[in-house]
């Protein structure tokens, strides 16, 4: 994940602090020297580094400090406040104009994750109850405009596309087209460059003045660090960009592109793609973003991821499921099918507090898919009623499965163990407590996450 690197650092750094009562302006200066080499190692740019460093220090060598009794959780928290200023107080908002078609141009160079991500923000404006029309302006590229239909589709967003015909005129024809239509956001995926070009810039400046844009999106790749930051200069230089989206940062990107744009271009970063699939996509929020760098978790996006990934109706008839007693493995494999909705183990455990600590080889990602096959082995009299498996039906389970006997055994004590969580909670057959009140049960227990991430 990115900024595994620099949150390891960092957290080396504080709990050095933590290990020493008050601090002198020595161990301040030492400090921030560390934290000033981590921060060039995950490709932070030399200038930015320089002021935030200068910035920390200053605010830490204050008696505000100094003088008080948690000097490390003081030196923690104004560290986080700066890292919050460098990537933006607040998250940035799309400009949507007073009359509609609001006019979004993407552009970036070849590779950068374009096209994927212009239907990425088309399905997260359709999520918003909009109408959004993508628009294939990569008439260069091969397939370029087979793949915008493809991710379209996939989407749920229609794609205006002519063929090999000019940029300009399609600029032209796919705005009228939004009008007559009704559609509300138009989304333009045009075309990149291995390396900036003047027939690029001229072509971008050209859609730009005809479709008039209430949004210019430059889409860089995290991976390519420093050279983000070039590039976003470049274009701001050349076309005039308002935004950024950030994409490959759940690869092992040291991330200092994130930290750099804003110092460097002033333009904010307002998304961010956290994988390859169409829901891998994040607003970007930069108080969130610094808590997960510090390793404090980002609990509000792990709550938003569930809301928008799990069914209410679903989880309310197996709260009642599991009141009543009733809760079998065709309800695990449910609850295990949502959870998978929301994105890798990995990314799930680096918004929780302290996730980051957790050594990635202690995480099996192929352990939801393999319990998954294990419960589809079963018959369906079996799922109702785990109590039916005996040693042959183990066998049978696991030859059709792939799996073994014991990782069979290790999934039926794992429900045996919900099983009994669900008594402790006083849900009885009757969904009552001692009190003869009814009793809530929350739809994903934390020992069933700590489960299926098969920590060892």
């Amino acid at each position: 994940m990115a900024f595994e690197g620099l949150s390891e650092k960092l957290g080396a750094v504080f709990k050095r602090l933590k290990n020493r009562g008050k601090l002198s302006e020595a161990d301040v200066k030492a400090c921030m020297r560390e934290v000033r080499m981590a921060l060039l190692e995950a490709d932070v740019s030399y200038k930015v580094v320089k002021d935030f460093v200068a910035k920390v220090t200053e605010r830490c060598v204050g008696s505000e400090v100094l003088e008080s009794l948690t000097p490390a959780q003081q030196v923690i928290k104004i560290v986080h406040e700066e890292l919050i200023a460098l990537m933006g107080e607040s998250s940035s908002k799309i400009n949507f104009p007073s009359k509609p078609p609001c006019v979004i141009m993407m552009c970036g160079l070849q590779g950068s994750g374009k096209t994927t991500h212009a239907a990425k923000l088309a399905k997260y404006f359709k999520a918003q109850e909009h109408r959004p029309l993508l628009v294939g302006c990569d008439i260069y590229r091969p397939a370029a405009i087979e793949q915008l239909k493809i991710v379209g589709e996939r989407a749920g967003v229609p794609v205006f596309e002519m063929g090999q015909t000019d940029p300009r005129k399609i600029a032209r024809e796919a705005v009228k087209h939004a009008r007559d239509y009704g559609n509300d956001i138009v989304l333009f995926d045009t075309a990149g460059r291995l390396q900036i070009d003047e027939e690029l810039m001229q072509e971008l400046k050209d859609i730009k003045e005809i479709a008039e844009p209430s949004e210019i999106i430059l889409v860089v790749d995290a991976m390519t660090g420093q050279e983000a930051v070039n590039v976003a200069k470049t274009f701001d230089e050349q076309i005039g960009i308002n935004s950024v989206i950030l994409t490959k940062l759940d690869s092992d990107t040291r991330g200092g592109a994130a930290l750099s744009v804003l110092a460097a271009t002033g333009k904010p970063i307002k998304f961010i793609g956290t994988g390859e699939k169409l829901d891998d996509f994040e607003v970007f929020h930069p108080d969130r973003m610094a808590s997960r760098i510090l390793g404090m978790g980002d609990v509000l996006s792990l709550i938003e991821k569930a809301q928008s990934s799990f069914d209410e109706k679903e989880a309310e008839r197996l709260a009642g499921k599991m009141q009543q007693g009733g809760f079998d493995l065709n309800d695990l494999l449910d609850q295990m099918r949502q959870i998978k909705k929301m994105g890798s183990l990995r990314s799930l455990l680096a918004m929780m507090p302290g996730g980051n600590k957790i050594d990635e080889d202690q995480i099996d990602e192929k352990q939801v898919p393999r319990t998954e096959a294990i419960i589809l082995s079963m018959t369906p009299a079996e799922r109702a009623k785990p109590s039916l498996i005996n040693p042959s039906r183990k066998r049978r389970i696991a030859a059709g499965s792939g799996t073994r006997v014991e990782d069979v055994n290790r999934l039926l004590k794992q429900y045996e163990q919900m099983q009994k969580l669900m008594k402790q909670m006083g849900i009885t057959g009757s969904g009552r407590n001692g009190k003869g009140k009814r009793k809530k049960m929350p739809a994903i227990p934390k020992e069933l996450m700590q489960n299926l991430s098969n920590l060892k």
